[in-house]
C-alpha cells in the first residue's frame, strides 16, 4: 500500500489575522512544519494545495505543490486538486489542513493501519466533531469528491457520508495500536492567536 500526503493550505484565516500557512511555528512557517510531519509519516509523495491565487510559503525539499483550478470553492475543491496530483502514485493519503501543528506521524500511521479493505476512509472524531481534514482516504474517492463538487457541495464534512467511512471517536482512537492520549492533540486546530499560543505550550517535538 503506497501512502501519500495532501496538505491543504487555503482558507480565509480571518480569525488568525494572517494566512495560517504563514504563521510562525518556532522559526519557520506552519505550512513547512506540517508538511515535514507528513513527509515523515508517508512513504510516497506529499502535495501541498494552495488556493487559486495564494502565494506559497517555502516548503521542505521534496514537497510538491499545486493550486486549485477554481477559486473560492472550499476545502473539497482543495482535496480534489490534491487527489488529482497524487492519485496515480498513492493508494491511500492522509489529508491534513495546515492548522494542525500538533499532528504527529504516529497518528497518521495509526489511521492508515485502521483503513481495512471494507472502508474508503478513516475519519476521527474529537469532542463530538468529525475531522475530515485530518483523515485517511483511499485515492479512489476522487470520483465521489468530483461528484459532490458538481452538486455544489463545498465542505469536506459531506464526503464521509458518501463513501464507506470508518468513524473513530476518542475511545476508538486510543484503542488503536501505537496511540496514547497525547497523540490526540493531532486534532487540535489553531484558528486564533490564542489557539496558536496554546498549541505552542502543548507541542512535543
Amino acid at each position: 500500500m503506497q501512502t501519500g500526503g495532501i496538505l491543504l493550505l487555503g482558507g480565509a484565516s480571518t480569525r488568525m489575522g494572517i494566512a495560517k500557512s504563514d504563521v510562525d511555528w518556532f522559526g519557520r512557517s506552519l505550512a513547512a512544519h506540517v508538511a515535514e510531519v507528513l513527509q515523515a509519516a508517508v512513504d510516497g509523495p506529499v502535495v501541498a494545495v494552495a488556493a487559486a491565487s495564494q502565494a506559497l510559503p517555502e516548503l521542505p525539499a521534496g514537497v510538491e505543490s499545486t493550486h486549485d483550478a477554481v477559486a473560492d470553492q472550499g476545502p473539497l475543491r482543495g482535496l480534489e486538486s490534491g487527489l488529482l496530483a497524487i492519485a496515480d502514485r498513492a493508494d491511500v493519503v492522509f489529508v491534513a489542513s495546515v492548522d494542525l501543528p500538533l499532528l504527529h506521524p504516529a497518528f497518521v500511521h495509526a489511521l492508515f493501519a485502521a483503513l481495512s479493505d471494507e472502508f474508503d476512509a478513516v475519519v476521527p472524531v474529537a469532542e463530538g466533531h468529525r475531522h475530515p481534514l485530518a483523515a485517511a482516504y483511499r485515492t479512489s474517492v476522487l470520483a465521489t469528491v468530483s461528484t459532490l463538487l458538481a452538486e455544489g457541495v463545498r465542505g469536506a464534512n459531506a464526503l464521509p457520508d458518501r463513501i464507506a467511512s470508518r468513524i473513530l471517536d476518542e475511545a476508538d482512537l486510543l484503542a488503536l495500536p501505537g496511540l496514547v492520549p497525547t497523540n490526540l492533540d493531532a486534532l487540535f486546530n489553531v484558528n486564533t492567536p490564542e489557539d496558536l499560543a496554546a498549541a505552542r505550550l502543548r507541542f512535543r517535538p
